[in-house]
């Protein structure tokens, strides 16, 4: 049987960027969902003239705008077997999907993380804060939880029954940690798949500015410790 897969896009200010991210999604995908995150700009008419379902979340925040993404998908008629979560300033490479959901359709795993390797990064496409903060979170989510992870990368796909049992609550930067930490205590079937990275179009909204990569470096540890004190 064909497993149904629709694609969830968070953007905030991706004008520039949102078509190609839309243009490069296999025809595999269902539903490409753009949910606009209080965008200043063109997000919107351009992502909808590209063929997305666009969404509005004024209330800023990468989670806000996952809710909403999940919110519109449980109210479908016919919910997607998978999904799919992924940027919308073309770091990420959308054509690399099928090898995300692969593990889930063919070797049974509930959750797949694209995994930022170091050979298949662009120069300049990671940020320093980003590189270490990647590296401290998956070294605590290894000593505290045993985890395999070695990285929280955006790109993911997840069983949408198992996303739904997951509870999602985080707001902002702590999304993708919070994913993975439910993942690990409900002992979830996970795996990491090598995927390439280049360097966004535009400015980051977090590893740009210090207060982002701050405040986001805050929230994923904060996810972690919060974790590692539940029995």
């Amino acid at each position: 049987m064909e497993n149904k897969i629709i694609v969830i896009i968070p953007a905030y200010n991706e004008e520039a960027s949102i078509v190609n991210v839309i243009a490069a999604i296999p025809e595999i995908v269902s539903e490409v969902i753009v949910v606009n995150n209080n965008s200043t700009d063109r997000t919107e008419a351009v992502a909808k003239n590209a063929g997305a379902t666009v969404l509005k979340e004024p209330k800023r925040g990468y989670g806000y705008a996952c809710l909403k993404g999940m919110d519109y998908i449980y109210r479908l008629t016919e919910r997607p077997d998978i999904v799919v979560f992924l940027d919308g300033d073309f770091s990420d490479y959308p054509e690399e999907l099928p090898s995300i959901v692969a593990p889930i359709i063919e070797r049974n795993m509930d959750l797949v993380i694209g995994a930022r390797v170091p050979e298949l990064r662009e120069k300049g496409s990671m940020t320093f804060p980003q590189r270490f903060g990647n590296a401290l979170a998956t070294f605590l989510m290894r000593v505290f939880f045993s985890s395999k992870f070695t990285d929280l990368g955006p790109f993911r796909a997840i069983r949408y029954n198992k996303l739904l049992a997951l509870n999602m609550e985080d707001k902002t930067y702590g999304w993708t940690v919070e994913m993975q930490l439910k993942a690990l205590r409900k002992r979830y079937r996970y795996t990491e798949v090598p995927v390439h990275y280049r360097n966004r179009i535009g400015v980051s909204k977090v590893s740009g500015t210090l207060k982002g990569a701050i405040f986001a470096g805050i929230k994923i540890l904060s996810w972690i410790f919060k974790y590692s004190l539940k029995k």
